[in-house]
């Protein structure tokens, strides 16, 4: 059973998008396991719990200490077969061929920052690799740990139930997006539905949906 540990300051944020629909009932039948940890536990602050702390150098804001992630990762990493992901806007951007790879691993945790950031020694000498979804600033890295955590737990097998599904996809992975679909009714507001799909002609509608998906591809 594959895993997926969170280590973040607002565990309550990931629970409830993971234990929802497809990710909800993959874990309902152990095929994975999404578990979101919470930091502050592992601070060596056992007053205050605090994880954060004024920069140096000085600034604004505060920045995330490098021991409670450190402390936590010896706590909950299992095995040779794990990974640990810091999620940043200034890390690699996140494909699916980043989804396929990291699902071949038994364990994937993410780190996730808030406030101005994390010391850079959590990059430095933590991390194995450090991912982005898009160019934009967040106000925590919670929302791209289960993105990512959404697109690679979707690859294993039985997750989603049905391969089709996975092999007509969209994604850019083969350099192309997923053609346009349509469902009843076949005329709505005068709005209609390409012929070509109506037409039982398999090899045509085929070409259709090669052609739209280099279409949508251009855009």
């Amino acid at each position: 059973m594959k895993r997926f540990d969170i280590l973040t300051i607002f565990p309550e944020v990931c629970a409830a998008y993971a234990e929802a629909s497809i990710l909800g009932r993959a874990q309902k039948q152990k095929l994975i396991a999404i578990k979101a940890h919470q930091l502050r536990e592992f601070s060596p602050d056992k007053k205050h719990h605090k994880v954060d702390d004024s920069p140096y150098g000085g600034g604004p804001g505060m920045v995330m200490r490098v021991e409670s992630f450190d402390r936590a990762i010896k706590k909950i990493k299992r095995g040779k077969k794990s990974r640990v992901i810091l999620t940043s806007a200034s890390g690699k951007r996140f494909t699916q061929a980043d989804a396929k790879r990291l699902s071949k691993y038994d364990q994937l945790i993410f780190l996730c920052g808030r406030y101005e950031g994390v010391d850079a020694r959590v990059e430095e000498h933590l991390a194995d690799e450090s991912l982005s979804i898009g160019d934009y600033v967040l106000t925590g890295g919670e929302l791209p740990a289960l993105v990512m955590i959404d697109a690679i737990a979707r690859l294993l097998h039985g997750v989603l139930g049905k391969q089709a599904s996975l092999e007509q996809e969209s994604h850019r992975e083969i350099g192309m997006l997923e053609y346009p679909q349509y469902t009843k009714p076949e005329v709505y507001k005068k709005w209609n539905v390409p012929t070509v799909l109506l037409s039982g002609d398999h090899k045509k509608i085929a070409q259709w949906r090669l052609a739209n998906s280099r279409k949508q591809d251009e855009i």
